[in-house]
């Protein structure tokens, strides 16, 4: 099992095993656009969804806090969101943080939920109580860059996607609000231009309001071949 470990702004650490994880598919507010990008990887072979919006079950141990993600190929690539993640059962127990979900792009033609599982999601090491920020969580920036030189691949808002309240309250009526539970919050389209096959990716929430800013990245090193 994983165990996840933040620094919150106060100087105090939050921990927590992870005992299950959650990548939301398809969670853009915008319908029309989320239909649009459907219809954009349907041309790619990627399969449509059955449901939209959508939580995709992920090995937990994939929720990562690392500085390194082995892939198979060179096909993969990472997605800049955020992450909740649940350390115990109060409403101060909910805390935000910037995440990586790195996906399988040859596997996700095949399947969607295949690609989440074939590589980890990376969080940050830092994070802010969910209860904090929500007031203002509309205007904190998802930002995405890639490759050593960090060009920028994905910058919007978490006013882009459902918003941490819509996928909990959708964890309660499932019975599955619990602590240990690590959700992403889906991605936000990418910038037209740089390599999403980067060997670099870096992720970060970045707070308007109080200048604060949660940072992670990762190397991706392509495993060798088959001896």
């Amino acid at each position: 099992m994983s165990a996840l470990s933040f620094e919150l702004p106060d100087g105090t650490v939050a921990a927590t095993e992870v005992t299950q994880v959650f990548n939301a598919g398809w969670a853009g507010r915008d319908r029309v656009q989320v239909q649009a990008h459907i219809d954009e990887l349907a041309e790619l072979g990627v399969p449509a969804p059955e449901r939209t919006p959508c939580l995709y079950p992920v090995s937990p141990y994939l929720a990562r806090q690392t500085s390194l993600v082995r892939a198979q190929h060179a096909r993969t690539s990472g997605e800049a969101e955020w992450a909740l993640v649940v350390t115990g059962p109060g409403p101060d127990d909910v805390l935000l943080t910037s995440a990586c979900d790195h996906t399988d792009r040859e596997l996700e033609v095949h399947g969607v939920a295949w690609s989440k599982n074939a590589a980890p999601d990376v969080l940050a090491r830092r994070a802010w109580r969910l209860s904090d920020v929500v007031g203002h969580l509309d205007e904190i920036r998802i930002v995405g860059r890639v490759g050593h030189e960090r060009a920028l691949i994905q910058d919007g808002t978490c006013a882009e996607l459902l918003p941490p309240t819509y996928w909990l309250d959708v964890l309660r009526q499932a019975g599955l609000h619990r602590t240990g539970t690590v959700l992403l919050s889906g991605t936000i389209p990418m910038v037209k231009g740089p390599d999403q096959f980067a060997s670099r990716w870096e992720t970060a929430l970045v707070d308007p309001v109080t200048g604060e800013e949660i940072v992670s990245a990762y190397d991706v090193e392509v495993l060798p071949a088959p001896l």
